[in-house]
């Protein structure tokens, strides 16, 4: 998967509609014929589609790159699928990832129909979770989700609940991450730039300013995404984030104590690494506010690598989407958190008009090879071509820069370990990525999820503060020395201490169940 992301910027429209959905907040626990519309309780009774009323859903996801032009051909094959088994359509709603959490949180607030949607992007799940956002999934899950619970470990499904009820449901992927700088490879070699050599980020100096000295015109360093900084995949190598940023574990410190990141001179450091590699020229000028995803940047011969979360696989996803092979510098341990799971989930909408269908389709998302494989790879014959059983290839005359349906998201859409593997990719990587998820280091609060709704006034003053300071800090953009304390302060006076409290205490209190 990619990883690919996860800035806390993205706060921004949670913030602006913060005070419009404390008006209606309820505990999200709508369950299927709240709205007396027909709801497909009828499936469990009859069995069969054709007594269903048909039902359009809304299913609004992100993209992280621009080859999105074959998305509506997909679409039409996936509601060919949908008519025959749950007697529904599918409206797909792609929404560029630096724009996603603004424009689904206004869809919401405006009550404007959404059924499916990823949750958690930027750390925010909690966030849904306590401003109503979402539907309890639980019911749900058992009525029409069989083949989910059959699919995932009941560890990552209970990872998603937040006072003891479901309101997220991750897809099968890697659920944990280590950290790379992704870099082309073509530019490694031609400088015979030596990996083996690199350490740690401070040693990565050099490699950039090889770059910013023989390549005019390429950018050394540039963000996955809008929303993913530097810092922020630096950050997540040393603490478990705990869903929000507003109180954090240092993994090295192997205890359960909660502490503002932000005052740690871990944190001060990675800003100063940061600010460095922006005044040498190694960063992007306009950083903490370009939209330009780093994926399309290296495609069009403006950049050299980003950071990212990786797992197993992962140079060869970005070379497809690039259309550049490129290589990984793996800059810490795989590691498995609750934000891991959380940060991307399938969640249905508070204002959905018919829970159970959305249910229903997701549950195809988790069971149907066809369903599956037209989200992670589209067309057949015009997006890819069969090499063997499972293994396909672009078909010829097509690459990752002329593929209509580009999108490259096998691993956000239901059960990626049923899709086909891509040439290049080896025949196992599904093993190795289950492999991966089974061996890595595990967090001490994995499976605990805050539940903000006691401090949710504080958590719209930080979020607020964050969106003032947050991003340009951490792509080197402003001065640490300066704005650092100032950031510090804002947050104490905006409540972050009384956060870090509650959090701390809901901890101690999950700690003990354990």
């Amino acid at each position: 998967m990619k990883k690919r992301a996860r800035s806390l910027q993205l706060f921004t429209a949670a913030v602006l509609v913060f005070t419009s959905l404390l008006a209606g907040c309820s505990s999200g626990a709508k369950q299927a014929g709240d709205t007396g519309a027909p709801v497909g309780s009828n499936q469990q009774e009859a069995g069969s589609a054709a007594n269903l009323a048909p039902y359009e859903i809304t299913m609004a996801f992100f993209t992280t790159n621009s080859q999105t032009q074959g998305i509506p051909e997909v679409e039409k094959a996936v509601n060919e699928i949908t008519k025959k088994k749950i007697n529904a359509t599918v409206k797909f709603v792609p929404i560029s990832y630096g724009s996603y959490a603004q424009q689904t949180n206004l869809m919401v607030a405006s009550n404007e129909k959404l059924d499916l949607l990823v949750s958690g992007v930027g750390g925010t799940y909690s966030t849904h979770v306590t401003q109503g956002r979402l539907v309890a999934m639980d019911d749900l899950l058992a009525k029409y989700g069989q083949d989910i619970t059959k699919t995932l470990d009941p560890a990552f499904l209970n990872a998603a609940k937040v006072n003891g009820k479901l309101y997220g449901i991750t897809s099968n992927r890697d659920l944990a991450a280590d950290r790379s700088l992704t870099m082309r490879k073509d530019l490694v070699d031609k400088y015979k730039i030596d990996l083996s050599k690199l350490t740690s980020y401070n040693d990565l100096d050099s490699v950039f300013q090889t770059i910013k000295d023989k390549e005019p015109g390429i950018t050394p360093l540039v963000l996955y995404t809008s929303s993913v900084t530097p810092v922020n995949i630096i950050a997540n190598k040393d603490f478990d984030v705990l869903g929000d940023y507003m109180g954090v574990l240092d993994y090295e410190n192997k205890n359960l104590k909660v502490i503002n990141m932000f005052e740690s001179p871990k944190y001060a450091g990675m800003l100063d690494t940061v600010r460095r590699w922006y005044e040498k020229g190694y960063v992007l000028k306009d950083a903490a506010t370009s939209k330009d995803n780093g994926s399309d940047l290296i495609k069009a011969d403006r950049a050299f690598s980003f950071l990212t979360t990786s797992k197993p696989g992962y140079a060869m996803q970005a070379s497809r989407v690039t259309g550049k092979e490129m290589v990984e510098l793996k800059v810490s341990e795989a590691v498995s958190n609750t934000n891991q799971i959380t940060r991307f989930m399938w969640s249905i909408a508070n204002n959905s008009k018919d829970p159970a269908r959305a249910m229903m389709f997701l549950n195809l998302m988790f069971s149907d090879k066809d369903i599956i494989n037209l989200m992670a790879w589209g067309i057949e014959g015009r997006d890819y071509v069969k090499k063997s059983a499972n293994v396909i290839d672009y078909p010829q005359g097509v690459n990752s820069t002329s593929v209509p349906y580009g999108v490259n998201q096998g691993w956000l859409f239901g059960d990626q370990f049923k899709s086909y593997v891509f040439t290049g990719d080896p025949e196992d990587i599904y093993q190795q990525t289950d492999k991966f998820n089974k061996t890595a280091i595990k967090s001490p609060a994995l499976g605990f999820t805050f539940d903000a709704t006691p401090v949710k006034t504080e958590v719209a003053a930080v979020t607020s503060v964050f969106n003032q300071y947050k991003s340009g800090l951490e792509t080197g953009t402003i001065d640490p020395k300066t704005e650092l304390p100032q950031f510090i302060a804002k947050l104490k006076s905006a409540g972050q201490d009384k956060i870090i409290a509650e959090k701390q205490k809901q901890l101690d209190a999950w700690a003990q169940t354990k």
